[in-house]
């Protein structure tokens, strides 16, 4: 789809307001609690995939192929994000790592990352250099081809 000027510029206008009050809420909500040490994991939710518990993945995954997801489970395209990626970790389950980290329960990963706006995939090859990143929906079709051309089959 081919936007002109003053349609890019609202789109635009839009996606700032959007990341503007995503911060301001991160603020309100996480600006006045200390940090404890270790986080234990937390049960599953039925807002959070199955099988997902609330830890840190390593990242890249060694030695593997890997695909990072980095949203939150209350994000509107990060909830569209979660079929997609359970399907994925099972499809691909031995061959390539399918991630998921969510930065509102941990901001501290999204400067990690250089995120600037979620969901955003970030793929890495099997040495474990960043090969790739994309912001927003990312359909399945795509990640396989993404996959592909890293040399998953």
């Amino acid at each position: 789809m081919i936007l002109n000027t003053g349609n890019r510029n609202a789109l635009m206008g839009v996606a700032f307001v959007i990341l503007l009050t995503a911060v301001l809420v991160g603020v309100a909500v996480f600006g006045n609690r200390s940090e404890t040490p270790q986080r234990a994991p937390v049960a599953q939710t039925s807002a959070q995939p199955a099988g997902h518990v609330d830890e840190i993945p390593t990242v890249p995954a060694p030695g593997m192929v890997t695909m990072l997801d980095i949203g939150a489970t209350e994000c509107i395209p990060c909830k569209m994000m979660a079929p997609v990626i359970e399907e994925l970790k099972k499809e691909y389950e031995g061959r390539a790592a399918v991630l998921f980290i969510d930065v509102w329960k941990h901001p501290d990963q999204g400067h990690r990352f250089g995120i600037r706006s979620i969901p955003t995939q970030i793929f890495y090859d099997a040495k474990g250099q960043e090969v790739g990143r994309h912001v927003g929906f990312l359909d399945k079709d795509s990640i396989k081809d993404a996959f592909a051309q890293l040399g998953v089959k």
